[in-house]
């Protein structure tokens, strides 16, 4: 693929964003390819993906304007729903995805960012929804996602003023989960990444499942989610291992992803 780079080492999977003499924005094509990124990846063997973008000044600096200043209104809810069906298969993908933000996270970018499970980010990062200075709303789930993530209020201030909040600051109002050194960034993403590929990874799976279906229903039916992803691991090898090994006090030997 031209603009979208995926490798695989030790259980973990690296996607990169690469178009970067334009800053990593999202065009038709960038998205195109990162849907089909997404499918071949195989759950069987890999735990958790890094999601970042190249180079050191950017992660993603948004959807990209010239494409979509040529565009009519039903051309424009048409980009919106390919964005959208992307982020969505991002957010709802088995395995968790880390967002590794390595500068600009700005309109598609921070959307695309708040579609992984977590998101970390250099000190050097930027974001913001700034949609309402081009005269359009956010298109790709950020007046969605990002309530959901910082609350209402900080939100609507974010998304009405179209203004840019730095890395503390995303820190400080939940948007991030940490604050690092960009030299230090993607060791810490791999760092982080390893743990959770350690872990039983069909447990991961169903902790993310019930989390994602459980925060879309009231609570007594989330419970219910939450009940039946909870019973379906006693029927896994790795539930059998992973308390073997703490009654035996022994470290688990290995989950064997079934």
């Amino acid at each position: 693929m031209e603009f979208v780079k995926y490798e695989e080492k030790d259980m973990i999977g690296y996607i990169t964003i690469n178009r970067e003499k334009a800053l990593n924005a999202l065009n038709s094509q960038v998205l195109d390819e990162l849907n089909r990124t997404f499918d071949t990846v195989d759950i069987k063997t890999i735990r958790c993906l890094i999601l970042t973008g190249a180079g050191d000044k950017s992660f993603v600096a948004g959807a990209d304007i010239s494409e979509m200043s040529k565009l009519s209104k039903l051309e424009g809810e048409d980009f919106g729903t390919r964005g959208n069906k992307v982020f969505r298969k991002i957010e709802t993908f088995p395995i968790p995805v880390i967002a590794a933000i390595n500068g600009f996270a700005l309109g598609g970018g921070c959307e695309i960012a708040m579609s992984c499970d977590i998101r970390i980010c250099s000190d050097n990062a930027v974001f913001g929804q700034p949609e309402v200075g081009l005269g359009i709303t956010p298109g790709f789930g950020g007046t969605q996602r990002l309530p959901r993530i910082v609350g209402i209020g900080m939100a609507k201030q974010l998304i009405y003023s179209g203004k840019n909040i730095k890395a503390d600051e995303a820190l400080r109002i939940g948007l991030v989960n940490a604050v690092y050194p960009q030299a230090e960034l993607m060791a810490n993403a791999e760092k982080l990444a390893k743990s959770i590929a350690s872990a039983a990874p069909i447990a991961v799976r169903n902790c993310k499942k019930a989390i994602n279906e459980g925060l879309q229903v009231n609570m007594d039916k989330a419970i219910e989610i939450e009940e039946r992803l909870f019973g379906n691991c006693f029927e896994t090898d790795d539930q059998i291992e992973g308390m073997t090994a703490f009654l035996e006090k022994r470290k688990v030997e290995k989950f064997v992803n079934k």
